[in-house]
């Protein structure tokens, strides 16, 4: 498929996604043409499961686009992304895409990108802050949305009282799904601080494992992160012996196969892959035909839900390394 019609179909996906009705331009064909645009994606990502994903989408549009990338994550660290983004400011990056799941603390170098003429967008995290931070539309799913779609599962799972354990303290996008489940769970929905979870998962299970002997009446689990899910919350159960009822945001092969096994309900997919491409077609289309879609709306990923009846169809592409 040449170039021309690549980005096409991708314009299309985003007016789609984003619910526009502007007609897309279609940008100048030929591989390398536009090799002097340099994208930008700079992350809170720890290149584990889920962000080794969202790398690969941005790596793969720029590669179809013939745009350079520079992809750099900061392991939860808001003050190295912030300190990343400045630099790139300075180094000349032609479009900028970040995630924001602690949105202030980025604040003041997503605005000197604003000011110095430099389109951004946020991505997986920052949905309902993104215009405060100068970007033109954000690339992901709401995570209070996700939260509520949670709380529908589980309460047609008839469970009574959900763990919602969130593994990183500062991270806004975390507290939102939690929040949603809250809304929406007929029962009690617990937050409960597994901050560092995902650095020493083994410490993270003995954590759970001991609130699930000290409170019986919890039967259900609510994992904002699939390696918690999997590697954490199962095995706690198993050592507590106790029967839940887990489900988690985002999908791990090791997820995927307890789903199939029936020891997990469901793994929301905001398809990282997705969020990881669009933001650099968003910014290649803003960059070389003056396009800011989205319609001043951020643009979803998701929630989609992978359960038993379709996880088959899902663990293919998950060990392609695109969904």
């Amino acid at each position: 498929m040449s170039l021309k019609k690549y980005a096409a179909l991708a314009a299309v996906a985003a007016l789609a996604l984003a619910g526009c009705a502007s007609p897309a331009a279609t940008p100048t064909d030929g591989a390398g043409a536009h090799s002097d645009l340099k994208i930008c994606v700079y992350t809170h990502g720890d290149g584990g499961t889920f962000w080794t994903v969202a790398q690969k989408g941005a790596e793969a549009a720029a590669a179809d686009l013939g745009v350079t990338l520079d992809y750099q994550g900061s392991t939860n660290d808001a003050a190295k992304q912030a300190s990343t983004i400045d630099a790139g400011v300075a180094a000349g990056c032609s479009g900028i895409a970040a995630s924001a799941p602690d949105p202030e603390a980025i604040k003041a170098a997503m605005l000197k990108a604003h000011d110095a003429g430099i389109p951004t967008v946020t991505m997986n995290s920052g949905s309902a802050v993104f215009k405060e931070l100068g970007a033109f539309t954000h690339v992901g799913q709401d995570e209070v949305i996700a939260g509520r779609e949670a709380g529908l599962k589980f309460n047609e799972m008839g469970v009574k009282h959900v763990l919602c354990p969130i593994q990183e303290a500062a991270n806004v996008g975390l507290e939102d799904r939690c929040k949603g489940l809250a809304e929406t769970f007929t029962g009690k929905a617990e937050n409960f601080n597994l901050d560092g979870g995902l650095a020493d998962l083994t410490a993270a299970a003995a954590k759970l494992a001991a609130a699930f002997k000290a409170d019986k009446t919890i039967d259900a689990v609510f994992a904002l992160n699939a390696d918690i899910a999997a590697k954490a919350v199962l095995p706690a159960a198993e050592t507590a012996g106790v029967t839940l009822k887990v489900g988690t945001v985002d999908m791990s092969p090791e997820a995927l196969d307890a789903i199939a096994a029936g020891t997990m309900e469901f793994a929301i997919d905001q398809q990282q892959y997705a969020q990881g491409y669009m933001s650099v077609v968003l910014l290649y289309l803003a960059l070389t035909n003056s396009n800011e879609l989205g319609g001043g709306l951020p643009i979803y990923t998701g929630p989609g839900f992978v359960t038993k009846d379709n996880v088959a169809a899902v663990k293919d592409l998950v060990a392609a390394g695109t969904r």
